[in-house]
C-alpha cells in the first residue's frame, strides 16, 4: 500500500526553511546547466540554419572549412554543366561560386580585434546560398566599392554601419547596408562583390567555395560521386545542412565539456545539500515512522514516500533553475568558430526540450540525494523507532 501523495505535499510545506534552501541549490546548479545548453544550443542553431538539404556545397580537397578552401576558375565551368545541378527559369545553373576570406576587425568600446569572415559573391547568383534582407540601408551595387555588414556584427566593432568607410586589406570601402538572413550564420559575414573583393585577399585567380542548389536532392550520392571523380577538378562534395552542422561541433563539444565540469562540481554539491535535508527528516520522524509501519505501510512504501519528497524539492529547484535562466534567451553574444577562425553571433535558445531537459536532471538530483536517507528510513526497526531510538 503506497503513502498518499497529499502527505508528502505537507510535509514538504511544514518545513519551508529547509525546503527553500536547498532548492536553492538545485536551483542555481539547473540554471548553470541550462546556461550551458542554451548556449550550445544557439550556437548549433545558427550555424545550422544557414544550411539546406536541398544544397550541396562544393571545397578544394582536403579543406574542412571555406576560408581553407581553393580551386581553379576552370573549375566553375565545369561544375555548372553537371546534370545534376537545378536551372532557374531563365535556364541558367542554380550555382554561386564565391571567394571567402577573413580580415581583422577592432571591437566597439573594448580592447582586442577578432576575424571577421568576408564573402565576395554575384548578385546574379546570391539567391542560391541565401534569401537576403537589408534590415538598414541596401544591398550593394555590383563593380563597386561597396559592402553590406551583417546584423549581427554592424553593433559589435567599428566602421561597420551604414555610411561607415570600413579598411579592408588597405582598402577603404562603403557600407551602405546591414544584412539580415533570418539569425543564420550569414549576419556576422562582410558581403561585397567577389570582382572586388578577391583582389584585395590575392584570390582572383579562383573560388574559394561553390554552392548548387540539386535538381534532385534524392539523387545527391551520384552528383558527389561525380564531381569528385573528375580529375580536373580536384574538390570534395558535402550536403550543406550536414556540413554546418559539423562546424558547429567543435565548439559545441567545447561548451558542453566545460558547462558539464562545473555542473558536476555544482551538482555534487547540491547531492550533499539534499542528502543532509532528508538525513534530518528522517532523524526528526522516527516515531512517525514507525506508526506508519505499525499502520501497515511497508517498508518500501516509506522509502517510497521519502523518495517522493525529495523529488518534489529537487524539482521546485529545478523550476526555479528554469525561472533563472530564462532572462538569458535572446541575448546575443558570440564565439570563435574553430573551424573557420572566424567570430560568429549568435542568441542564446532556452528552449522547452532544454528546460524539460533541466527539470529531468534535477528529478535525478532528488533520487540519488534522497536514496540513503529513504533507505535508512525503511530499515529502522519498529520497536526502537517508537521508543524514539
Amino acid at each position: 500500500m503506497a503513502i498518499p501523495f497529499v502527505y508528502n505535499i505537507r510535509n514538504v510545506v511544514q518545513r519551508p526553511v529547509a525546503t527553500i534552501t536547498t532548492a536553492i541549490g538545485i536551483g542555481l546548479t539547473v540554471a548553470v546547466l541550462l546556461a550551458a545548453l542554451a548556449l550550445a544550443e544557439g550556437f548549433r542553431s545558427t550555424l545550422r540554419s544557414a544550411g539546406s538539404p536541398e544544397r550541396a556545397i562544393v571545397l578544394s580537397s582536403g579543406a574542412d572549412s571555406e576560408v581553407m578552401s581553393g580551386f581553379a576558375l576552370s573549375a566553375g565551368d565545369i561544375l555548372r554543366a553537371s546534370p545534376f545541378i537545378a536551372r532557374g527559369p531563365d535556364g541558367r545553373p542554380q550555382a554561386t561560386l564565391e571567394m571567402v576570406a577573413t580580415t581583422n576587425l577592432a571591437r566597439i568600446g573594448q580592447r582586442g580585434t577578432s576575424n571577421i569572415r568576408v564573402r565576395g559573391v554575384d548578385l546574379a547568383t546570391i539567391g542560391v546560398r541565401a534569401t537576403p534582407t537589408t534590415v538598414e540601408g541596401r544591398m550593394f551595387r555590383s563593380g563597386t566599392d561597396e559592402i553590406v555588414v551583417g546584423r549581427s556584427i554592424a553593433t559589435r566593432f567599428e566602421h561597420c554601419r551604414v555610411g561607415d568607410e570600413l579598411k579592408v586589406q588597405r582598402r577603404m570601402l562603403k557600407v551602405v547596408g546591414l544584412l539580415a538572413t533570418g539569425g543564420s550564420s550569414y549576419e556576422s559575414e562582410v558581403w561585397g562583390d567577389m570582382n572586388v573583393l578577391a583582389p584585395l585577399f590575392h584570390r582572383e585567380g579562383g573560388y574559394a567555395v561553390a554552392l548548387v542548389r540539386m535538381k534532385d536532392p534524392a539523387r545527391f550520392a551520384e552528383f558527389k560521386r561525380e564531381i569528385e571523380q573528375d580529375p580536373r577538378l580536384g574538390v570534395s562534395v558535402k550536403r550543406e545542412d550536414l556540413f554546418y552542422a559539423e562546424q558547429s561541433q567543435g565548439v559545441t563539444v567545447m561548451v558542453m565539456v566545460l558547462g558539464g565540469f562545473i555542473t558536476i562540481i555544482m551538482a555534487a554539491g547540491a547531492l550533499f545539500g539534499v542528502a543532509n535535508t532528508m538525513f534530518a527528516v528522517v532523524s526528526g520522524r522516527t516515531r512517525e515512522i514507525a506508526t506508519l509501519l505499525v499502520l501497515g505501510f511497508s517498508p518500501f512504501a516509506i522509502m517510497a514516500s521519502f523518495m517522493t519528497e525529495s523529488v518534489i524539492i529537487s524539482l521546485m529547484g529545478g523550476v526555479l533553475g528554469c525561472l533563472l535562466a530564462l532572462p538569458i534567451n535572446g541575448i546575443t553574444t558570440s564565439t570563435t568558430n574553430f573551424q573557420s577562425f572566424s567570430e560568429v553571433a549568435f542568441h542564446f535558445r532556452v528552449t522547452p526540450l532544454l528546460m524539460l531537459v533541466a527539470l529531468v536532471f534535477s528529478a535525478v538530483l532528488g533520487l540519488l540525494g534522497g536514496f540513503f536517507p529513504a533507505l535508512r528510513a525503511a530499515r529502522h526497526p519498529i520497536a526502537r523507532t517508537l521508543r524514539g531510538g
